[in-house]
């Protein structure tokens, strides 16, 4: 049956109660926010330009993970697994300068999301957006792509 996970209907003469719950797949995301503060330059800004030199930002990291929320304990995913994945990750960027960081050599955000991507995507099962602000006004939304 379409939209009814194997091994939900046990028998046709379920209760309307039970029949309402096996076909109702409820899918969700779940989004945790971090912050941390660091120093960066951006060795390829455009001659001049005020990122080519030493500056800071009170970063925000948000990641996203999506998928089927468990019938029984009533989440995707449990926060504690994405803050255990990320605890080792800000202790390594907070209060660093960025660039001397491997793969961080160029500390865009752009790069930055990319780079907590690949750090995130085997210990959060799901893992479907990370959004990295270097201001409230700016920001990177990645993917995976």
């Amino acid at each position: 049956m379409l939209g009814v996970r194997e091994g939900s209907l046990t028998s046709f003469g379920m209760t309307t109660r039970a029949m309402r719950y096996s076909f109702s797949i409820m899918r969700a995301r779940l989004t945790k926010d971090f912050t941390f503060e660091a120093a960066q330059t951006l060795p390829y800004a455009p001659e001049g330009h005020k990122c080519g030199r030493v500056h800071g930002h009170s970063f925000k990291v948000e990641v996203s993970v999506e998928g089927d929320v468990d019938p029984k304990v009533g989440w995707v995913y449990d926060h504690a697994d994405i803050s255990d994945a990320m605890k080792p990750l800000l202790k390594m960027l907070d209060h660093t300068y960025l660039n001397e960081i491997e793969g961080l050599e160029n500390p865009t955000i752009e790069k930055m999301a990319e780079w907590f991507w690949k750090k995130l995507e085997s210990q959060c099962p799901g893992l479907c957006e990370i959004v990295v602000h270097e201001t409230p006004t700016a920001r990177c939304v990645y993917r995976g792509e």
